[in-house]
C-alpha cells in the first residue's frame, strides 16, 4: 500500500503545477482586461505604439532581405531604429486609430449603448490632433505668420488666415469649443433646450471652419491626404455627443398649465421638446448664430465681412486672391544670402540668376566669388576641394545667422578684401575675367550666351545679358 501511493503521488504535483499555470495565465488575462477597461485611451496607445513599431521593423527586415541587405542589420542599428518606428507611430498610426474608435463610439451611439471612455478619447481626437496639424503646417507647409504683403525666402508660405481676420475665425472656432464643453459637462436636467440647440449651431460653425480651413491648406501633394483625419476625426465627436445629446433628453415634469394656455408656447414647446429635430434646428440657427457673433464683433473693431477676408486676403492657398512677392531664396552656404537679404543700395543686387532650379538675387560680388571658384575647379581641383570642404563646413553656420539687413551688409563689406583678391587672381589669369564673371548664374545658357567668353566688349556685354529685378 506504500509502494502504490509512492507511485501515484507525481501525478497530483503534475496536476497541481498545471493549476497554477492556468490560474496564472487566468490572472495575467485578468490583469490585461482590467487594465484596458480601466486605462482604454492609455491601453490604445500603449498597443499602438507596440504593434506599429513591431510593424515597421518587420516591414524594414523583409525589405532589406528582398533586397540583399539584411546582413547589414545589426543590434546597433535595430535600437536606433526603435525610436524612429515609434515616432511614425505616434505621428501617423495613432490618429488612424483614433478615428476608427471615434467611428465605433458613433456606431455604439447610433444603437443607443453609450461608452463613457469615449469622453477621454475626445479630448485626444481634439487636442492632439490640433498638435499634429500645427506641427505638419509649420514643419511640411512651411507656413510663417506673415500675410501676404510680407517678402519671404526659400519654401516659406504666406499665413493661410489673413492676420487682421484672424480673431473673428478664433472666436468660432472657441465657440465650437464652448459648445462641445457645454453638452458634455451640463447634466441634461438643467439644459434649456434652446441653449442645446444654440451649442450644436456652434459646433456646425466650428466644423465648417475647420473643413475650410482644410481646403485651404491642402496640396494636390500625397502626403496632404494625412490632413483629412483630424476633420473627420472631429466631425464624428460632433456627430456622436448630439446624437447622445438627443437619446438622453428625457421627459421632465414640469408645469405646463401656463403654456397651454398661450397657443404660441405650446408650439414653441412642441418643438423644442422633440429631440429628434434639435440637429436641423441647429443647422437652421447656424446663420442667425454666424450673424449675432459678427456683428458683436464688429464693435471689437472686425470688418463685417471678416469672416470671408480671413481666406481671400491671403496668398499660396487655395482660396487666396492675392499675389505675394516672389520668395526671395537663400542658397545658404553661399554668398546668396548677402545678396538677396542686404540693403539693395550697399550690396547693389544687378540681377536675377539661377542656381540648382531655383531664382537667386545676383550681385558683383556672388559673380567674382563664383568665377573665383570656377576658375580654381578648372586649373586645381584639388586645392579648389579643400577650400570647398573648408567654406562647407564654416560657411553654413555663418549664413544661417544672417537674418536680417544690417548683418548682410556686414558680410558684404567683411567679403570685399577677398573679393579685390578674387578680382586680381582672375585677371592674373584669364584673357577675359569681366566675361567669365558676367556669365555666373545664368542657368542653361542660349547658345548665343554659350560664347560670350570669346566676344570682346566686356561692359556692353554685361548690360545686354542683365536681367530685370
Amino acid at each position: 500500500m506504500p509502494a502504490e501511493n509512492h507511485r501515484n503521488h507525481p501525478m497530483p504535483l503534475i496536476s497541481f503545477h498545471k493549476k497554477q499555470v492556468a490560474l496564472q495565465k487566468q490572472g495575467n488575462g485578468f490583469a490585461m482586461k482590467k487594465f484596458l477597461s480601466q486605462y482604454p485611451l492609455a491601453a490604445s496607445i500603449v498597443l499602438t505604439e507596440a504593434a506599429g513599431t513591431l510593424g515597421i521593423f518587420f516591414y524594414t527586415v523583409i525589405r532589406d532581405f528582398v533586397r540583399g541587405s539584411v546582413s547589414d542589420l545589426s543590434a546597433e542599428s535595430v535600437m536606433a531604429a526603435i525610436p524612429a518606428a515609434a515616432l511614425i507611430s505616434a505621428l501617423l498610426f495613432y490618429p488612424l486609430v483614433l478615428t476608427i474608435c471615434e467611428a465605433v463610439f458613433l456606431f455604439l451611439e447610433a444603437r443607443k449603448r453609450h461608452v463613457e471612455a469615449a469622453w477621454h478619447f475626445d479630448q485626444a481626437a481634439i487636442w492632439y490632433g490640433l498638435f499634429l496639424e500645427v506641427l505638419y503646417a509649420a514643419l511640411m507647409k512651411e507656413i510663417t505668420g506673415a500675410d501676404w504683403q510680407v517678402q519671404l525666402s526659400n519654401g516659406e508660405m504666406h499665413t493661410p488666415i489673413y492676420s487682421a481676420a484672424a480673431p473673428t475665425i478664433i472666436v468660432i472656432f472657441l465657440l465650437a469649443l464652448a459648445g462641445y464643453y457645454y453638452l458634455s459637462f451640463r447634466p441634461m436636467e438643467k439644459m434649456p433646450p434652446l441653449l442645446i440647440v444654440l451649442s450644436m449651431s456652434a459646433m456646425y460653425l466650428g466644423m465648417t471652419g475647420l473643413i475650410v480651413f482644410t481646403i485651404q491648406i491642402m496640396g494636390r501633394e500625397m502626403e496632404d491626404l494625412i490632413l483629412l483625419i483630424y476633420p473627420i476625426c472631429i466631425a464624428l465627436v460632433i456627430a456622436r455627443t448630439i446624437l447622445r445629446k438627443v437619446h438622453a433628453w428625457p421627459e421632465l415634469p414640469m408645469e405646463k398649465r401656463r403654456i397651454r394656455e398661450n397657443a404660441f408656447l405650446q408650439r414653441i414647446d412642441h418643438l423644442l421638446s422633440d429631440s429628434g429635430f434639435w440637429p436641423i434646428y441647429a443647422l437652421l440657427l447656424m446663420l442667425p448664430l454666424l450673424g449675432i457673433l459678427i456683428a458683436v464683433l464688429v464693435l471689437f473693431g472686425q470688418a463685417p465681412d471678416s469672416i470671408v477676408k480671413a481666406w481671400t486676403e491671403t496668398s499660396d492657398w487655395a482660396l487666396s486672391a492675392k499675389e505675394a512677392p516672389q520668395n526671395i531664396y537663400y542658397d545658404e552656404h553661399y554668398l546668396c544670402t548677402v545678396a538677396a537679404g542686404g540693403h539693395r543700395n550697399v550690396v547693389k543686387p544687378i540681377r536675377k540668376g539661377v542656381r540648382h532650379g531655383h531664382v537667386v538675387i545676383v550681385n558683383r560680388q556672388l559673380c567674382v566669388a563664383n568665377a573665383f571658384e570656377q576658375l580654381l575647379e578648372e586649373r586645381t581641383p584639388r586645392l579648389h576641394r579643400a577650400l570647398r570642404a573648408f567654406y562647407d563646413r564654416y560657411g553654413f553656420p555663418t549664413a544661417r545667422l544672417i537674418r536680417s539687413k544690417w548683418a548682410a551688409d556686414f558680410v558684404y563689406f567683411l567679403m570685399k578684401p577677398l573679393e579685390w583678391l578674387f578680382v586680381a587672381f582672375l585677371y592674373l589669369v584669364e584673357v577675359h575675367p569681366e566675361n567669365r564673371i558676367a556669365v555666373q548664374y545664368m542657368g542653361k545658357l542660349p547658345e548665343y550666351r554659350k560664347q560670350l567668353p570669346a566676344l570682346h566688349g566686356t561692359r556692353e556685354i554685361g548690360i545686354k545679358i542683365r536681367e530685370p529685378l
